[in-house]
């Protein structure tokens, strides 16, 4: 998939055009497999749906063709500011790797700038270019976390993730209210006072 396949709206790449041959290829897929769990994907309800979830996966997956290290680069700024930056409950959607189904929630993010700061909007785009990808919620958390780290070289980053997980509501323990959290934290939020804070705030309601 080439980058000029998607359109910028609002800040966020979004999929108008689509890799035909990969979607053909995709679609071949799904109807094999409608056909091998006893449907009929000829029948009318079934027809365009192999084209659907081929364009619809290519839409989940679209994190692979975003660089985001240079999405922060492009917005990095020269300031003397080196108080905690949070941009917090950030939408997350994602795909468990290991069942192909979705987990969701909320992304909190902090850093303390050394010397740059970065255009807020950039902070959920890096989250949702590593989402839109096959994850794990444990790795989405560090490459968040390590992505802006490198990037902006930092006093410090905070990340934490909140998401439910289909995968565990939908089948296997089936507990519909679970919800994970995970972490993520360098420099000087590894100190007890400044995490402290972190949490403090993006608990708060403050709007």
């Amino acid at each position: 998939m080439s980058h000029d396949e998607f359109d910028d709206v609002e800040g966020y790449k979004k999929i108008d055009r689509y890799n035909l041959k990969l979607i053909n290829t995709i679609a071949s897929n799904y109807k094999t497999i409608l056909n091998e769990m006893g449907e009929d994907a000829e029948r009318e309800g079934l027809l365009k749906t192999p084209e659907r979830v081929a364009k619809a996966m290519q839409f989940l997956t679209h994190g692979y063709d975003l660089n985001p290290a240079e999405i922060l680069k492009a917005a990095m700024f020269k300031e003397e500011y080196d108080h905690m930056v949070i941009v917090k409950d950030i939408e997350v959607y994602s795909m468990c790797e290991h069942h192909l189904l979705p987990f969701f929630g909320k992304a909190h993010v902090a850093y303390i700038p050394n010397g740059h700061i970065v255009g807020l909007s950039k902070i959920p785009r890096v989250v949702d270019a590593f989402a839109r990808r096959l994850q794990v919620q444990e790795r989405l958390t560090n490459e968040i976390r390590d992505c802006i780290d490198d990037t902006l070289k930092p006093l410090g980053v905070a990340v934490v993730i909140e998401c439910s997980h289909l995968c565990m509501q939908m089948r296997g323990i089936q507990k519909q209210n679970s919800v994970t959290t995970t972490s993520a934290f360098t420099g000087a939020f590894m100190k007890d006072a400044t995490r402290k804070e972190f949490i403090s705030l993006i608990g708060a309601k403050l709007h």
